[in-house]
């Protein structure tokens, strides 16, 4: 029965709040400037793959139009030229946005430092609020229901020097 009586004394209240990462990662210039980038060269890079697959395509249609008129070798090279240009199509989108493409490798570049930062802000407001946990409210946590007074994503801003305009 003593054990029990003491068992109060050993558990402390353990502290949390939240963060959300898309609104402080939203309010950082910096971000949003990688964002920008990546976006651009997203775009540029459709756009390459778009013209490349726009050539087969007026490639596949002269042949077609020209078809009656080659004989089989020509014909064999013309689709050999067509299926050439379409699986080059092909590894320059896969070069560009596969699995582990320019675009993977390019966020990675510009955006991890930026959330590197981030979770150090996290880890040093947590310590200075005495905070046992801090959740990610962007990160599909469910919180079915959240106190405001427990969002410390502003202090995360103010840590990463990030300015708040009055009206936020």
């Amino acid at each position: 029965m003593a054990a029990f009586l003491a068992l109060p004394n050993m558990v402390s209240a353990q502290k949390f709040a939240y963060v959300d990462t898309d609104y402080i990662l939203g309010k950082m210039p910096a971000y949003n400037s990688a964002q920008k980038q990546i976006n651009d060269l997203s775009n540029q890079w459709q756009k390459e793959i778009d013209d490349l697959f726009a050539v087969v395509d007026r490639m596949y249609k002269d042949y077609l139009a020209e078809k009656p008129l080659l004989t089989p070798a020509q014909k064999n090279t013309r689709e050999q030229a067509i299926v050439d240009k379409e699986n080059e199509a092909k590894a320059l989108q896969q070069k560009r946005f596969g699995v582990d493409g320019d675009l993977f490798k390019k966020r990675q570049e510009l955006i991890k430092p930026i959330q590197d930062r981030v979770y150090e802000a996290v880890k040093k407001v947590a310590k200075d609020n005495a905070l046992d946990f801090i959740f990610d409210k962007a990160s599909g946590v469910v919180m079915l229901y959240s106190n405001p007074k427990y969002d410390k994503s502003d202090e995360v801003l103010d840590e990463l020097g990030v300015a708040l305009k009055d009206d936020e």
